[in-house]
């Protein structure tokens, strides 16, 4: 167990919580209508829609790479990957960049929200829609007060084989 796993158990443990009640962080953003969270340990930094370099022949929501200090960092478009309509982007649209298994990405997104914390009573499983909604990088559904989150994993959508972003060896 890490040091910091030992500070949150021994927390826990102090304050008569059982340790299931460790809380989750997510940074949440929106695409759409919809509002998303993904793990914040996976966020690098945020930064604002910037020109982005096109790569021939690549997918459509792949929408390019910048040079951040050095390093070459794919782009993907979230509205595109997920079909949710025309990217339109001003100047509420961001790109947050990830460190995912090692490697740096950034997703384009309509705008970040904030960092929620979650607790186990708080996150609910995916729901089941048999074969006509694609559920497999969604990790399940957060509600806070009247807001519902929809909790993405993002090292299994970046580890995907339509993705290709992250070697399938690492996973």
């Amino acid at each position: 167990m890490s040091q910091q796993q030992t500070s949150v158990s021994a927390s826990a443990e102090s304050s008569g919580n059982p340790v299931s009640q460790v809380l989750n962080e997510f940074l949440t953003f929106r695409l759409g209508s919809e509002e998303y969270g993904i793990d914040i340990l996976k966020v690098q930094e945020i930064r604002g829609y910037d020109a982005i370099t096109q790569i021939a022949n690549s997918p459509e929501f792949i929408k390019g790479v910048v040079n951040l200090r050095g390093i070459i960092v794919p782009i993907i478009d979230m509205r595109i990957k997920f079909r949710l309509g025309n990217a339109e982007y001003d100047q509420f649209t961001v790109v947050i960049i990830l460190n995912v298994s090692g490697r740096v990405m950034g997703i384009v997104v309509d705008g970040v929200s904030d960092v929620i914390s979650l607790d186990m009573d708080q996150l609910r499983p995916t729901p089941e829609f048999g074969s006509v909604i694609d559920t497999e990088y969604i990790k399940g559904l957060g509600t806070v007060d009247e807001r519902m989150l929809i909790l993405l994993d993002i090292e299994k959508l970046m580890g995907s084989t339509e993705m290709g972003l992250i070697d399938q060896a690492v996973n």
